[in-house]
C-alpha cells in the first residue's frame, strides 16, 4: 500500500508552506518541490478547499498556511487527497456485503481492519508539520 503521488506532493507542499515566512507563489512552490506548475495548482486548490491552505489574489499574492504548523497534520493533508484512510474497502461502508461472507456484519477480517484503520489514522493525527 502507498499513498498516491499527489498526496505526497500534498504533504510537500504543506512542509514547504510550513517552513516559509509569509506567502509563496505556485511557480515557487511547484519549482521548489519539483512538481509541474499545472500539477501543483490541482493540488494547491484541494489544500485550500479543505481549509490547509489559504490563497491570496493579486501581485502580493500566493499561498500560505490557513492555520499554524503546529495545528496540521498529515492525517488532514492525506484526507484532502484521499479522503479517509482506511485498509479496506469493507472498513468504511456499514453496508459492505463481503464476497466472501454474503451476509452485512463484521467479520474477523473486517474487525482487524478497521482496528488498524484506527491505529494508522491515530499516528498520522500525531504528526504535525512543525515536527517534520
Amino acid at each position: 500500500m502507498h499513498i498516491t503521488k499527489e498526496t505526497d506532493y500534498a504533504v510537500r507542499i504543506v512542509y514547504c508552506l510550513a517552513n516559509t515566512e509569509g506567502r509563496k507563489d505556485a511557480r515557487s512552490i511547484s519549482e521548489e518541490m519539483s512538481v509541474t506548475l499545472r500539477f501543483s495548482l490541482k493540488i494547491l486548490h484541494k489544500l485550500v478547499q479543505s481549509g490547509i491552505v489559504k490563497s491570496y489574489k493579486g501581485s502580493k499574492g500566493g499561498y500560505e498556511l490557513a492555520r499554524p504548523a503546529t495545528e496540521i497534520n498529515l492525517k488532514q493533508v492525506i484526507e484532502s487527497i484521499e479522503g479517509t484512510y482506511c485498509l479496506a474497502k469493507c472498513v468504511d461502508n456499514p453496508d459492505y456485503v463481503c464476497e466472501w461472507k454474503k451476509v452485512p456484519g463484521l467479520c474477523s477480517f473486517r474487525k482487524e481492519f478497521s482496528r488498524i484503520s484506527c491505529k494508522i489514522n491515530e499516528e498520522l493525527e500525531k504528526v504535525t508539520f512543525d515536527k517534520l
